[in-house]
């Protein structure tokens, strides 16, 4: 369908109280913006490279390239949309859809230097569930097709419109908090990982043995870059390590062959260690930690079974000071996306979780609850959740394909395996 701008008259009921000019006040309108809620396509193989900015897409030349932006109605209906939009280079001819399907409307963007509202038309709302508006680009006369900062939605279904109001682009992280005897002294942790074939997507870290003071894992740092990592924070509360005295520093005593190794920081500081292995989805992976006390200090080791090389290797082994020779408590697993690739789908199943006391007993982990960083608050994101699939725990997050299943805080369960693993811990390598 193509319009005029003129033609659109009708939108100063939906879009009222229009400021003169291109200072632009919409009121009964929700502004969800591209910064916060668009992604450009096809992807990057840089993920940095995606034309989206804290003003929304920029820098839009290439005619092959299209936006989406996601928000989530509340109810059915109609939806009236609205961009906000500034065509500096020239005239531009842009095709809006929802969904990339059913009824598109064609438009003319006229050359303009400051940000101006373009009324779009109108777009059926049949479920409640996550919508986005898809905007491709069709001619230009300049460089560069226009910047839009945001899509304005109105209307009788964008009634308590959900969106993402938050900076953070990416998908929320989701967290398994596992249930443990409390009056044990737990000196292993083992799990297993599997990631499911199609949801392997960059900037994941798969996180399994997480404690209070470190965590293990698989991660997915690049189309050609994955790895096996484990890292140990300090006791000493700083994001730079070069601040952490002497008597805190985390010091490697052992790490396996071509393990990287070296100090972290930003998020805590400690020792972090990584290995490059080509993982892959549909297999499953076995991870085990271990602590012992030495003194007032804690020795935390890592050691990852691969079925590839069908044995346990080492990958680290750490010294921590301060710990007043604590060993693990806090036991969980997370998936994150640490990247801003957040329209991508991540999901892991974690299977077999098991724990074994300083004085060699075997504890099988049934239990576990849910938490993430989504919150109506701080991250209003709703694309996350957690179950049991063929008794392994799973989580997912992103992609805005699955609605969060279960609440923060639900308990979930599943039925005890009773084969404990087998794991001569004093023939593991450097143990």
């Amino acid at each position: 369908m193509k319009h005029s701008l003129v033609t659109f008259s009708f939108f100063l009921v939906a879009f009222s109280s229009v400021k003169a000019q291109n200072n632009v006040e919409i009121k009964n309108t929700s502004e969800v913006t591209l910064a916060s809620n668009g992604y450009v396509y096809p992807k990057s193989d840089n993920w940095r490279s995606n034309n989206i900015s804290k003003e929304g897409l920029v820098n839009w030349k290439d005619a092959t390239v299209f936006t989406r932006t996601f928000f989530f109605p509340q109810q059915t209906g109609t939806i009236q949309v609205a961009l906000k939009i500034k065509s500096p280079g020239g005239t531009s001819k842009l095709q809006v859809q929802l969904d990339s399907t059913g009824k598109s409307y064609e438009i003319s963007v006229d050359r303009s230097a400051d940000y101006t509202i373009v009324p779009i038309g109108t777009f059926p709302i049949r479920d409640a569930r996550y919508h986005f508006i898809q905007i491709n680009g069709i001619s230009n006369t300049g460089s560069d097709f226009p910047d839009i900062q945001s899509v304005l939605v109105s209307g009788p279904a964008a009634k308590d419109l959900k969106y993402n109001l938050s900076q953070y682009r990416g998908a929320p992280s989701t967290h398994l908090w596992y249930d443990y005897p409390k009056d044990s002294t737990i000196a292993w942790f083992y799990n297993e990982v599997t990631i499911p074939k199609g949801v392997d997507a960059v900037n994941a870290y798969y996180m399994t043995n997480g404690f209070s003071g470190g965590y293990s894992g698989i991660q997915l740092n690049s189309a050609t870059e994955r790895r096996f990592i484990f890292s140990v924070w300090s006791n000493y509360s700083t994001n730079d390590p070069k601040e952490i005295p002497a008597d805190y520093v985390i010091t490697l005593i052992k790490k396996g062959n071509d393990v990287f190794t070296g100090e972290f920081g930003n998020e805590g500081s400690g020792g972090h260690s990584h290995l490059v292995f080509p993982w892959k989805a549909g297999v499953t992976y076995k991870i085990l930690i271990g602590a012992k006390p030495k003194g007032d200090h804690t020795i935390y080791s890592c050691y990852y079974f691969a079925p590839e090389n069908g044995k346990w290797n080492l990958m680290s082994i750490w010294d921590k000071t301060k710990t007043i020779g604590k060993l693990f408590s806090g036991l969980y697993s997370f998936v994150e996306n640490f990247g801003s690739n957040g329209d991508d789908f991540f999901k892991a199943e974690y299977g077999n979780q098991w724990v074994c006391t300083a004085s060699g007993t075997w504890i099988e982990l049934t239990k576990c609850h849910l938490t993430t960083t989504a919150s109506p608050q701080k991250h209003q994101r709703y694309d996350y959740g957690a179950g049991v699939e063929e008794n392994k725990f799973y989580m997912y997050t992103g992609g805005f394909k699955k609605l969060n299943n279960l609440s923060p805080g639900s308990v979930i369960e599943r039925k005890p395996n009773g084969l404990a693993p087998k794991i001569d811990f004093a023939s593991l390598p450097e143990n």
